[in-house]
């Protein structure tokens, strides 16, 4: 049974930063890209960054510059790296590797 683990979430003051980490369970981990998203109350999830198998990277605009996502294949686990962060980026914090979505992490930050 494939299953995405989502790690690295927790409360931190605005200009912290946080390592938010994707484990999963699945065979040839490195064919698959994988994508960050994160969702709020009310409002629809929305992608973060992205890594393709190559390892070529995209990032939403609110927060180029400031994340950056990238894998280990021989650990199965893609990282994101959030620094500088804002209170605008609290939100529970997904992975997704094809098609599958991990239960959520929940980033918190105080002003």
């Amino acid at each position: 049974q494939v299953q995405l683990v989502e790690s690295g979430g927790g409360l931190v003051q605005a200009g912290g930063s946080l390592r938010l980490s994707c484990a999963a369970s699945v065979s040839f981990f490195s064919l698959y890209a994988v994508g960050w998203y994160r969702q709020t109350p009310g409002k629809q999830r929305e992608s973060v960054a992205s890594i393709t198998k190559g390892g070529d990277t995209d990032y939403a605009d609110s927060v180029k510059g400031r994340f950056t996502i990238s894998r280990d294949n021989a650990k199965n686990t893609v990282y994101l790296q959030m620094d500088s962060l804002k209170p605008e980026d609290t939100a529970v914090y997904y992975c997704s590797l094809g098609g599958l979505w991990g239960q959520g992490t929940q980033v918190t930050v105080s002003s």
